[in-house]
């Protein structure tokens, strides 16, 4: 619950959430139900705060689709959680424009990072295989409007010169 308690001194309206992990000694219908009780136990309090729970895709062989993302994320019927997605970790098994259109209105936050498919390796924004032009037009098309934070360091070695290449970059995603 610190995570709460970092929200509300920050004025933060939403917390990321990795719910579960599957490996050789949990089984997937083990973090279903063990993360499925931890939310439920922790969700009165966020709501109390006004504080969304986003659970968020990262490489944990845990909600493999978007459509079991979408089951889950519904299986709560809470508005204090959602979906925070990240564009960037769905390019390893998947099409984040596909993602974007199946979780819809459940999308309350957006990483977005540089993939090359292909190599399995990370990239700056424009360098990797994301096809931004569709991601872009699925956000627009599910009427997505807030937060989109790029979760990457930007090219150089210079920290403020990093900055202006990510900021360049989302800039021009942002008008594709």
């Amino acid at each position: 619950m610190a995570s709460l308690a970092t929200a509300e001194a920050l004025g933060a309206d939403t917390v990321l959430l990795v719910p579960a992990v599957v490996k050789p000694d949990v089984t997937y219908e083990q973090a279903w139900e063990r993360s499925q009780a931890e939310i439920r136990r922790m969700l009165p309090a966020y709501a109390e705060k006004r504080v969304i729970i986003a659970i968020e895709n990262v490489w944990n062989r845990f909600l493999l689709s978007p459509i079991e993302f979408c089951s889950y994320v519904d299986s709560f019927n809470s508005p204090w959680l959602a979906a925070y997605f990240d564009v960037g970790n769905i390019l390893a098994y998947g099409y984040p424009e596909h993602w974007i259109k199946s979780l819809g209105k459940r999308l309350k936050k957006v990483h977005i990072k540089g993939f090359d498919s292909s190599k399995h390796a990370w990239t700056s924004l424009l360098k990797g295989t994301v096809n931004w032009p569709a991601v872009m037009a699925a956000l627009r098309a599910v009427g997505y409007n807030d937060v989109i934070t790029a979760e990457l360091r930007g090219e150089g070695d210079d920290a403020a010169a990093q900055a202006r290449n990510v900021s360049e970059d989302m800039d021009k995603i942002f008008a594709m």
